[in-house]
């Protein structure tokens, strides 16, 4: 078994362990073989890489140390806010935030099985395992895991602030960053206590889930955005107007420490927020102590499947009695539709691509045409709401795939007469629950920005979603829905991206030529839908 280094400086501390009543072997055997798992885990952060399945086969390769250069990377835009001026309370508080943000996230996303841990004890404890000892070794894995992440994120950062702020600085940079790790993970537990005392299992894995989500998304745009901050803040002529609302702000009490030492600022917000930085953590970890009893017992919920409940939405039946022609089709729509609203993994290789895809349209507008901005009603650059295609491809791809997916030996059994409502089906529902509902809120924002003067416009552009969403389903390889396993997905493949891309271009410069004729746009409305229509039948039937 391979042994780690982290484990070879325990061992300096054997006999502190030991006289705490720890069983040192038992619990360094345990912590070994919980490193190696992390190892082997594949980060969200990672999630959407190609070739999950050679991952996974090669044990030599840490997947757990190889995200972190992401968190590296993340750390390194930060120097910028280290290196940039001296207005610390700003500053520091957009570095702790971004800090805490990071840690939380991946915290939840990515080791919610160490906090949420059931099984050790169902396993471990039936052997010649104390609970003490058990404890001790899942309070130094948590330990170990937010060490790393933290110093990860902050590392860069660190460095810089020794060379650019002096030795002071980096000492209290350095325990503000203890401190917040200690203090977030105490937080993420008495969310989670929270969360099982009030409601089930299911909808705290239902939380996880969406912070995984949230964390896809927030690292995709957080490299768009900290590259561009600095051409809209000016951070050395911004100032700071207390009031109550900002003493629950966390990052601010840690970022008041720097203006309290360094720059003597000892006026009475600044002294709270100090305090408060200090105090809160101490706090946490006392109630955390106290809450641990109903923690423990909390956790059972997680083996219950309580909560989750079968989709009788008279929306969703009737949406499939107007979308669906026939019995057959309307089963695999509806049985879509709950595979699309429920399935965990599914939801977290997914949904990120339907973020990004309500975001990127108007981040590519702004930042791309800034010199436009106070006259944007007057141009054209509605036609970026077409970014919004880009996100279709991957999608349609992510249908043929699932975490049930040995459950599709049902395909086989059941008495079907036409296969192609199992794929008319599956695409309505994708349709209707992925796809619509982003346009939809996409075009609402474009409509006010726009002032509701390209009401045609959008109209043309669904249309052309409708049959890109069709070309795109033909063009791609044929898998029954949810039948492939997440691990072999290789994604659209390139080959179909760049078809996908031209194809979008196409949509994309027809639809310019429109706007150069007079009653372009209610000229092809009708002729659109039609072909809509036409192209359906002939591409899945």
């Amino acid at each position: 078994m391979k042994d780690f280094g982290v484990l070879r400086f325990l061992d300096v501390f054997r006999g502190v362990f030991e006289k705490m009543g720890v069983d040192y072997p038992v619990m360094r055997k345990i912590l070994n073989v919980k490193l190696i798992l992390d190892g082997r885990r594949v980060s969200t952060i990672l999630s959407n890489e190609n070739n999950k399945k050679k991952v996974k086969e090669d044990n030599d390769k840490n997947n757990f140390l190889k995200s972190l250069w992401t968190y590296v990377l993340m750390g390194a835009f930060l120097i910028l806010f280290i290196v940039v001026g001296d207005n610390f309370l700003f500053q520091m508080s957009f570095v702790f935030g971004v800090i805490i943000f990071l840690l939380m996230t991946s915290l939840i996303a990515d080791f919610s099985s160490v906090l949420l841990d059931i099984k050790d004890k169902e396993i471990l404890l039936s052997k010649p395992v104390d609970s003490k000892t058990l404890n001790m070794a899942k309070i130094l894995h948590i330990f170990m895991y937010i060490t790393v992440i933290t110093m990860a994120i902050s590392g860069p950062s660190l460095i810089a602030s020794i060379i650019r702020h002096g030795i002071t600085f980096f000492l209290i940079y350095l325990v503000e960053v203890i401190l917040i790790a200690l203090f977030i993970i105490i937080l993420t537990a008495l969310i989670y206590l929270v969360v099982l005392r009030f409601s089930s299992g299911e909808k705290l894995k239902d939380i996880i889930n969406y912070v995984q989500i949230g964390l896809a998304i927030g690292m995709s745009l957080g490299y768009q955005l900290i590259g561009r901050i600095f051409n809209f803040i000016d951070i050395n002529n911004l100032e700071f107007n207390p009031s109550p609302w900002k003493y629950f702000f966390p990052p601010l009490w840690f970022a008041a420490p720097f203006e309290l030492i360094l720059k003597g600022n000892n006026q009475s917000y600044i002294v709270i927020y100090s305090i408060l930085g200090v105090l809160i953590p101490i706090i946490s970890i006392v109630i955390y102590i106290k809450f641990i009893p109903i923690f423990e017992r909390n956790l059972q919920k997680l083996n219950s499947a309580e909560g989750q409940t079968k989709d009788k939405s008279k929306v969703n039946i009737f949406i499939s009695k107007v979308v669906c022609k026939d019995e057959e089709e309307r089963s695999f729509y509806k049985f879509a539709t709950s595979m699309l609203k429920n399935e965990r993994t599914f939801k977290l290789k997914v949904y990120p691509s339907l973020g990004m895809a309500i975001i990127f349209p108007f981040l590519m507008m702004f930042s791309m045409n800034r010199s436009q901005i106070s006259n944007i009603s007057n141009t054209k650059n509605y036609l970026w709401i077409y970014m919004v295609f880009a996100m279709i491809p991957n999608i349609l791809a992510f249908l043929g795939y699932s975490g049930n997916y040995k459950g599709a030996w049902i395909y086989e059994t059941i008495p079907i007469k036409n296969k192609a409502a199992i794929y008319r089906g599956t695409v309505k529902a994708a349709i209707v629950n992925l796809f619509v509902p982003v346009f939809i809120l996409v075009s609402l924002i474009f409509l006010i920005i726009y002032k509701m003067q390209i009401v045609e416009q959008i109209i043309v552009v669904g249309i052309n979603m409708l049959l890109f969403i069709i070309i795109e389903f033909k063009i791609l390889d044929k898998k029954l829905p949810f039948s492939k396993a997440f691990e072999v997905t290789e994604g659209p493949g390139g080959y179909n991206i760049i078809i996908g891309i031209l194809i979008m271009g196409v949509f994309v410069l027809g639809h310019y030529i429109l706007t150069r004729i007079p009653y372009g746009a209610y000229i092809y409305i009708p002729v659109g839908l039609i072909a809509t229509k036409a192209v359906w039948k002939k591409c899945i039937s």
